[in-house]
């Protein structure tokens, strides 16, 4: 088993995925000083790299069937439908299971098969992509989760599911005036949702990015905070645990979506140009493993899975230097929680199986090409 793990898991990856959870960690651990949020997380780190190394065991090819993926999108829907009836409300969205001694965000695997399924329609319609058709269909897979995590509301997470869509869609080859009529359809869309579906305070978010400084009181206050917690890290940073804005608890949801503008003022220009780089290099992993993926299902959840990941890391950094207005967007890797640090990991797991698939299935290609010549 020990050798299969060696083989199948890209420790380059690993090792700066690695940094990317050891950068947060140490960032919770000088907020206060009774370590609450870095000893959870540390717990759900554990549990995290255990089913990143038992997934990446699996073979999942099985995953390429219809059928698994049309029970997992109904097994999804209906837990998103149960949060209505007994999920639990935390500021105001009722998007959380709470077990007591854990709580279980469902969005945040939602995304992971929202990905699965783009992956397997696309890779079956490869040739014939340039149909809007396509595009539609996709769309109402997309569109379903979307609805029903936006009505919790979560927000952040409902953006990042139409972000997934919209980067499957870019990858998958659609033609340019398909392109155009998609960004008609998504400004329509944001029209009537902003008319019939968002609520006063996220109105006020995005109010709130046209101009920060408006209300600092009220809804300005946490991008304003976040600012001056990334600016006064300068180029070498405060230090750990010399970071006043988070450690005084002027910043809040500082653990969360917050922390980058707290490892920020610690670490300077310079610590965040090491975490930018570590990055890019998960990134750079994962578009090198899909580009030798086994078939096109294996290159396409690839491509989602950064999709995914950049998509959270550039809304997260966005919100907190002001760029982007506040949505909850955790930072991948990084931020305190278990939901989303279990589901990334997942989510690599999956792609290290689909890798050692995909070392065999191209063996086997050379083998055949040097015995047929």
């Amino acid at each position: 088993m020990f050798s299969r793990i060696v083989s199948s898991v890209d420790w380059i990856l690993f090792f700066a995925v690695s940094l990317i959870v050891g950068a947060g960690l140490l960032t919770m651990n000088s907020f206060v000083s009774e370590n609450y949020f870095f000893e959870k997380q540390l717990i759900s780190v554990i549990i995290s790299f255990a089913v990143f190394f038992a997934f990446s065991l699996i073979d999942w090819s099985f995953l390429r069937r219809s059928r698994m993926l049309i029970v997992l999108f109904f097994i999804s829907v209906a837990v998103l439908l149960t949060l209505f009836i007994t999920g639990s409300v935390f500021k105001g969205a009722q998007s959380w299971f709470n077990f007591g001694f854990f709580a279980f965000q469902p969005a945040d695997p939602v995304k992971l098969v929202t990905i699965l399924l783009l992956a397997k329609y696309f890779s079956k319609r490869h040739i014939e992509i340039a149909n809007f058709k396509h595009i539609f269909v996709s769309g109402t897979y997309a569109f379903i989760f979307f609805v029903l995590v936006l009505l919790q509301p979560d927000f952040g997470s409902a953006i990042i599911i139409f972000f997934v869509w919209f980067g499957m869609v870019m990858v998958s080859g659609i033609s340019k005036k398909h392109l155009l009529l998609v960004f008609l359809v998504g400004a329509l869309s944001f029209g009537g949702l902003w008319f019939f579906a968002f609520q006063d305070y996220q109105k006020d978010r995005i109010k709130t990015f046209l101009d920060p400084l408006a209300d600092i009181q009220g809804a300005g206050y946490n991008a304003y905070q976040s600012t001056i917690a990334v600016g006064s890290g300068q180029v070498l940073g405060k230090g750990v645990g010399f970071g006043t804005q988070s450690r005084l608890q002027f910043l809040p949801e500082y653990e969360t979506d917050f922390i980058f503008a707290s490892f920020a003022e610690e670490w300077g220009f310079l610590g965040v140009i090491l975490l930018f780089s570590l990055f890019a290099i998960v990134i750079w992993r994962i578009l090198l493993i899909s580009l030798y993926g086994a078939t096109n299902f294996e290159t396409l959840f690839g491509l989602g899975l950064a999709v995914l990941f950049v998509s959270h890391f550039i809304i997260h950094i966005g919100m907190n230097i002001g760029l982007l207005p506040v949505t909850g967007v955790t930072i991948p890797f990084m931020s305190y929680g278990g939901s989303h640090l279990l589901t990334e990991f997942m989510g690599l797991g999956i792609l290290m199986g689909m890798r050692e698939k995909s070392k065999r299935f191209h063996k086997e290609d050379m083998d055949n090409e040097f015995l047929g010549s």
